[in-house]
């Protein structure tokens, strides 16, 4: 195994990275001063991945959307039965998720970390699907995707990225629909596992208080032998051209719910892709955040609420601006802020507002590392980002007024899309 020592001067931090000959990187981060321990088992997949190519496929494969959310909650099961019966059995606290890049396991105890880290590893290791299973499967996930339709909070949502991408997968919900997952079969879930759930294409991240040579020790004998092997996906041709400017539904809802936003093109290299991501969250909180001059404007006009947000929604892919919220009037509040941004652009920035948000993102960064689960999840996106834990910080350290501004000129009004959720009244 090659083990490295990662450390970082300015935090005083440090925490191991293991490249297993498997190909699974293995990232530990004692914290022996806490008393929980959390780990994350993760696949590099995601909902995106609905076409691609191993080295045993002649051409590339186009699988139902909503399969790797199907898988996830597949592999909780087994001959023995459910997996979560383990985990009640060590008194840890597991779960799982499928978002549109990445597929991840993972528990939180207190006691009986060994215990629990053995199963956690066995399980995702060890697929059981049956052909009977599956089509009960299909009715529970069939009810969750019912539930999601239902949803105007998550509506809203899909609305925009339907707005903003032609072709990209991010377009589609994580669970599928019901027509979609009816296509799932065990052979397809058979296939899907073995292109993905490759020890290559995975990730094992934990933080808190555990002995790292110990846990170590019990990872080499709990993976299973296999051969390294690369998955490709499909490429696909998004324009930057909007798919749509504007989408509406109807729902019970007391307040019209909105998001408006706009998509851009990632940086290719992951430091750059990053680097892009946070000087892109320091110009959202200078447009917008909660002590923006736009945001006291709004809410003096009763436009907007606390519920108002934005982010950088960003992924291995994809890249949007996202603002949203409730308002009894969405255009009001988009127009407002794109009046906003072309100012900016006119007017430039102050280098004070943006050393405050530069400061704030900073030390919210570094407050989140005295947070047991916290670490470990930066530690797992930082790694299947393409980067380590502390370049992260640094390149947030590094970031200039200039570069938050060339991204402000890159911006165009044009090019933003409101998808709202209205009441049926």
């Amino acid at each position: 195994m090659e083990k490295q020592i990662l450390e970082s001067k300015r935090l005083g931090e440090r925490y191991i990275r293991v490249a297993h000959p498997s190909g699974l990187t293995i990232l530990l981060y004692p914290m022996p001063e806490f008393s929980t321990v959390q780990a994350m088992f993760a696949a590099n997949y995601g909902s995106v991945d609905n076409c691609f190519k191993t080295p045993d496929d002649p051409d590339f494969v186009q699988v139902p959307d909503g399969i790797a959310h199907f898988l996830e909650h597949k592999l909780f099961e087994s001959e023995d039965g459910d997996a979560f019966t383990l985990f009640a059995a060590t008194g840890a606290d597991a779960n799982a998720y499928t978002s549109f890049d990445k597929t991840c396991y993972y528990f939180s105890c207190s006691d009986k970390f060994e215990e629990s880290l053995s199963a956690l590893l066995g399980f995702v290791q060890t697929p059981y699907f049956t052909q009977e299973t599956v089509e009960k499967e299909q009715g529970i996930i069939g009810q969750e995707i019912r539930m999601y339709d239902d949803s105007p909070s998550w509506q809203v949502m899909v609305g925009l990225l339907q707005c903003l991408y032609h072709r990209n997968p991010v377009r589609v919900d994580i669970a599928g629909t019901a027509e979609s997952i009816a296509q799932i079969d065990a052979a397809l879930l058979h296939r899907c596992y073995r292109a993905f759930y490759n020890l290559s294409n995975m990730t094992l991240a934990i933080a808190g208080n555990f002995d790292p040579d110990r846990t170590l020790e019990l990872i080499e004998s709990s993976l299973k032998p296999g051969k390294p092997a690369k998955v490709a996906c499909a490429p696909y041709d998004e324009p930057d051209s909007l798919a749509s400017k504007r989408a509406e539904r109807r729902m019970e809802v007391s307040l019209p719910l909105f998001y408006f936003g706009c998509k851009l093109r990632p940086e290719e290299n992951a430091a750059g892709f990053l680097r892009q991501q946070y000087e892109l969250e320091i110009l959202l909180d200078l447009l917008g955040g909660s002590t923006s001059d736009f945001y006291e404007e709004m809410v003096r006009e009763g436009l907007l609420n606390n519920g108002f947000s934005s982010e950088v929604f960003a992924g291995r892919g994809f890249l949007s601006l996202i603002c949203g919220g409730e308002s009894r009037d969405p255009d009001r509040v988009m127009n407002r802020f794109l009046e906003v941004l072309a100012a900016a652009q006119q007017n430039g920035l102050s280098e004070e507002d943006f050393l405050s948000c530069k400061n704030a993102f900073y030390g919210r960064m570094v407050r989140a590392l005295n947070n047991v689960d916290n670490t470990a999840s930066a530690l797992l996106g930082s790694e299947m980002s393409g980067l380590g834990l502390f370049d992260s910080v640094e390149l947030l350290a590094d970031v200039t007024l200039e570069g938050v501004t060339a991204r402000l000129a890159g911006l165009s009004t044009d090019s933003f899309a409101l998808s709202l959720v209205l009441s049926q009244g």
